[in-house]
C-alpha cells in the first residue's frame, strides 16, 4: 500500500475501500493520511500488518471494518479521533484480536455500532460504554471479558442504562462471573436484543427485567441462575424467543408467561422447575418449539397443549409427567418431533398420531403405555425415529411400519410383543437391540429371536390365500366403477367450454419442513448452489418424494430481504400462469425465510444468450419471447390487479425441460390497488434489466 493517501480540500472523497484480496504490507502511518471528507474506509479480507494509528479528521460517518485473516498473528491496533465531534455513524468490527479493550472506545460519543465479537480479548467491560449516548449495537460476545473483581454484580449494564438509543446488547460467551443488576429493567426503551448465555451468570432473575417491554430475544441460558422464573416475564408482550435452559432455575413455571402471546421458541430445559405445566401455554399460538425436558414437573399434560397445530417440537423428556395420551395429539398437524420419554405416563397409544405426516421423531420411551402399536403408524411416511421401549406393549409389530422407508431407529426393546417381525422395508437393517426381552417375537436368527413356528406360518399363508382369491375380485369391481366415471367424465367435457389458459385458482400446496429443506439441498451445500441473488442464494434440492425443486434461501441479514420476501408470497400466492415459476411453499420462521420453487432444469436465457457453450436457434428464441410476453400480458392485463414485474432480465427467465420460458423473481414487483389505472416504474435494478415504461391497467 502506498505510504501517502491525500486529496486536495477543495475535492471530495467521500468513500474509501481496499477489497484485494492480495493486499499486504504495512498500513501507513500518522500523518501520511490526508482524506478531510472521508466517510467510509474499509480494509477488509487483506493482509495488512501493523498499527493502525492514524488521525483522521471525520465527516458524516465512517465504517471501519478491521479483519485480519491469519489464524497464528495477531493484529495490534489504536485509532485516536479528532474532530470526532462531526462523527454521525460508525461501525467497527475486527476480528482474531486479543488483549485488553481500549478506552479510547469510550470516548466516541456518536458510535452507533460496536461489534468486537468472536475475539479473544481479555480485561474487564468498560464502565465508560456509557458515554457512548447514540449506542444502539453492542456486541462483544464470545471473547474473555470479565467483570469488575470489585463488585457481585455487573455494574457495566447499570453504565449501559444512559444508552437510550440501545437495540441489541450482545455480551454472552464471556466469562463474566456475576449477577444481573436490578438496573438491568432501566436499560433502553427500544432494546430488541438481550444476549448474557454461557456468562457465568449467578443469582436470582431480577423481577425488573419485565420492564424491558419490546424486548423480542432474552437469551440467558447456560449459566448459573437460580431461584424462580420471575412472574414479571409476562410484562415481555412482545417477547419471540425465551431461552432459559441449563441454568438452576426452581419453582413452578408461571402462569403469567402465557401473556407474551407472541413466544415462539421456550427453553426452559435442564433445570430444577416442578408443579404442572401451565394448561394456558395452549393460547401460545404463535409456538413453534417447546422445550421443558429434564425438570421435576409433575402433572398430566394439559389438553390444550394438543391443539398448537403449529407446534414443531414438544420435548418433555424425563419428567414426572402421568396420565395418559388423549386422541386429539394427531391434531398437531405440523409436529416434527414429539419427545414424552422417562415419565410416568399410562394407557393406550392413541392411533390418530399416525395422521402426523411431518413428524421425524417420536419417542414414548421408559413409560408405562400399554396395548398394542396402532396399525396407523404406518401413515407416519416421514418418520425417521420411533423409540417405544420400556413399556408394557403386547400383540404384534404391525405390517404398515414396513412402509416408513425413512425409519433408520426403530426400538420396541422391553416390551411384551410377540408373533413374526416384519421383514420389509426398513427392518431389512434393524438388529438384534430393537426387539431385546420381548418373549414372544420370532423371525430370522440375526434378531436373536427363536424362530416362527409351523402354525404362525400356516396362519400367514391362510391370510395370503384370502388376498389371492379376494384381490382379483376386489379388482374387477374397480375397473368397472373407474372406466363408468372415465366414459361420464369424458361427456362432459365434450360439453363444457375450453378451460382458459391461466385459472386464478389456488392450489393446495404442500407443508415442507425447515429440516426437509436442509436434508434435500445437503445442508445447503455448494454443489447444490445454482445462484446468489440481490436478496439471498437459490439452490437445487430433491425431496423425500424424488420432486426435484430449487430452494430460494433470503439473506436475513439485509432488511429489504424481509420486504421482498412478504413482496414474492403476496403476489405468488394467487396469480398462476404456464410461464410463470410456480412456487411449491414457503418456508418461514423468526430466523429463517424460504420460497420452494419449481426447479428449471435448463436454467437461465442468460446462461442461453452469453455462454459459448449454449446456442438457441431462431425458433427458440420466438418460443421464448412468446412466453415472456404471453407471461408479461397476464400479469398486466389477465389478472384482476395488474402486477408489474419491476425486474424483467434475461436471468430471471427459466427454462424446463421443453424450453419453456418461465418468469421468475418477484422480490420488487408492484402490484396496483383496485384503483390505480396507471404505474410508472423507477427502479434502479441489475444489468440487463428492460425498463417496462408506463404500465396501462384495463
Amino acid at each position: 500500500m502506498s505510504s501517502t493517501l491525500s486529496s486536495s480540500s477543495k475535492d471530495y472523497t467521500p468513500h474509501f475501500f481496499f477489497f484485494f484480496f492480495l493486499l499486504a504490507g504495512s498500513i501507513p502511518q500518522e500523518n501520511s493520511i490526508d482524506l478531510p471528507n472521508l466517510e467510509e474506509l474499509q480494509l477488509n479480507l487483506n493482509g495488512l500488518t501493523g498499527r493502525f494509528d492514524t488521525h483522521l479528521p471525520l465527516s458524516l460517518s465512517l465504517s471501519l471494518s478491521l479483519t485480519h485473516t491469519h489464524t497464528h498473528t495477531l493484529f495490534q491496533f489504536s485509532v485516536y479521533f479528532i474532530n470526532s465531534y462531526r462523527l454521525a455513524y460508525m461501525l467497527v468490527i475486527i476480528y482474531m484480536l486479543s488483549g485488553s479493550m481500549p478506552r479510547f472506545l469510550g470516548n466516541m460519543s456518536r458510535l452507533e455500532i460496536l461489534d468486537l465479537s468472536s475475539n479473544k480479548m481479555t480485561g474487564n467491560v468498560l464502565q465508560e460504554f456509557g458515554n457512548l449516548r447514540a449506542l444502539q449495537v453492542l456486541s462483544l460476545q464470545s471473547n474473555s471479558f470479565t467483570n469488575h473483581p470489585s463488585s457481585q454484580t455487573l455494574n457495566f449494564i447499570t453504565s449501559l442504562t444512559n444508552c437510550r438509543q440501545l437495540e441489541e446488547l450482545h455480551i454472552g460467551g464471556n466469562p463474566l462471573d456475576g449477577m444481573l443488576p436490578n438496573s438491568v429493567g432501566n436499560l433502553s426503551s427500544f432494546l430488541t436484543k438481550f444476549y448474557v448465555y454461557a456468562s457465568k451468570l449467578k443469582g436470582n432473575i431480577p423481577g425488573e427485567i419485565g420492564n424491558l417491554s419490546n424486548l423480542i430475544v432474552l437469551s440467558l441460558e447456560e449459566n448459573s441462575l437460580m431461584g424462580p422464573i420471575p412472574t414479571t416475564v409476562g410484562g415481555l408482550r412482545k417477547i419471540q424467543v425465551l431461552y432459559l435452559h441449563k441454568n438452576n432455575l426452581n419453582g413452578s413455571i408461571p402462569s403469567d408467561i402465557c401473556l407474551a402471546r407472541r413466544l415462539v421458541d421456550i427453553t426452559l430445559n435442564n433445570n430444577v422447575l416442578s408443579g404442572e405445566i401451565p394448561s394456558c401455554i395452549g393460547n401460545l399460538t404463535s409456538l413453534r418449539n417447546l422445550y421443558l425436558h429434564f425438570n421435576i414437573l409433575s402433572s398430566t399434560i394439559p389438553m390444550a397443549l394438543w391443539s398448537l397445530k403449529d407446534l414443531l417440537i414438544l420435548n418433555l423428556h424425563s419428567n414426572f409427567l402421568y396420565g395418559s395420551l388423549p386422541s386429539q395429539v394427531g391434531e398437531m398437524e405440523a409436529a416434527i418431533g414429539i419427545r414424552l420419554s422417562s415419565n410416568q405416563l399410562s394407557g393406550n397409544i392413541p392411533s390418530t398420531i399416525g395422521s402426523l405426516q411431518n413428524l421425524i421423531r417420536f419417542s414414548l420411551s421408559k413409560n408405562s403405555f400399554q396395548g398394542s402399536i396402532p396399525e396407523a403408524f404406518g401413515g407416519l411416511v416421514s418418520l425417521e425415529l420411533l423409540d417405544l421401549s420400556q413399556n408394557n406393549l403386547s400383540g404384534e409389530i404391525p405390517k404398515s411400519l414396513e412402509a416408513l422407508r425413512y425409519l433408520e431407529f426403530f426400538n420396541v426393546s422391553f416390551n411384551g410383543l410377540q408373533g413374526e417381525i416384519p421383514r420389509g422395508g426398513p427392518f431389512a437393517n434393524f438388529t438384534a437391540r430393537s426387539f431385546i426381552m420381548n418373549k414372544g417375537l420370532c423371525g430370522p436368527s440375526r434378531l436373536q429371536v427363536p424362530p416362527c413356528s409351523i402354525e404362525s406360518r400356516k396362519d400367514s399363508k391362510t391370510k395370503s390365500r384370502l388376498l389371492r382369491f379376494s384381490l382379483p375380485t376386489v379388482a374387477s369391481i374397480l375397473l368397472v366403477v373407474a372406466f363408468i366415471f372415465l366414459v361420464m367424465g369424458c361427456r362432459r367435457r365434450y360439453r363444457k367450454d375450453p378451460i382458459p389458459e391461466a385459472l386464478p385458482v389456488t392450489a393446495i400446496q404442500r407443508r415442507i419442513s425447515y429440516l426437509e429443506l436442509l436434508h434435500a439441498t445437503n445442508e445447503y451445500h455448494e454443489s447444490n448452489l445454482l445462484g446468489i441473488g440481490s436478496f439471498g442464494s437459490v439452490y437445487q434440492g430433491r425431496l423425500r418424494d424424488g420432486l426435484n425443486v430449487a430452494v430460494k434461501i433470503f439473506n436475513l441479514q439485509l432488511q429489504r430481504a424481509f420486504r421482498s420476501f412478504d413482496t414474492e408470497c403476496e403476489i405468488m400466492r394467487n396469480i398462476r400462469h404456464r410461464n410463470l415459476v410456480k412456487i411449491i411453499c414457503s418456508c418461514s420462521n423468526l430466523d429463517f425465510k424460504a420460497l420452494v420453487l419449481e426447479y428449471m432444469p435448463k436454467g437461465s436465457l442468460e446462461k442461453w444468450l452469453y455462454s459459448h457453450n449454449y446456442c438457441l436457434d431462431i425458433i427458440q428464441r420466438v418460443n421464448i419471447m412468446i412466453d415472456v410476453a404471453s407471461a408479461l400480458e397476464y400479469l398486466h392485463h389477465g389478472y384482476p390487479s395488474p402486477v408489474v414485474h419491476c425486474d424483467l432480465k434475461p436471468s430471471n427467465v427459466l427454462l424446463d425441460e421443453d424450453m419453456v420460458a418461465h418468469v421468475c423473481d418477484f422480490g420488487i414487483a408492484k402490484l396496483l390497488g383496485e384503483n390505480e389505472s396507471f404505474a410508472q416504474t423507477r427502479t434502479l435494478a441489475t444489468i440487463g434489466y428492460m425498463a417496462p415504461g408506463n404500465v396501462y391497467s384495463p
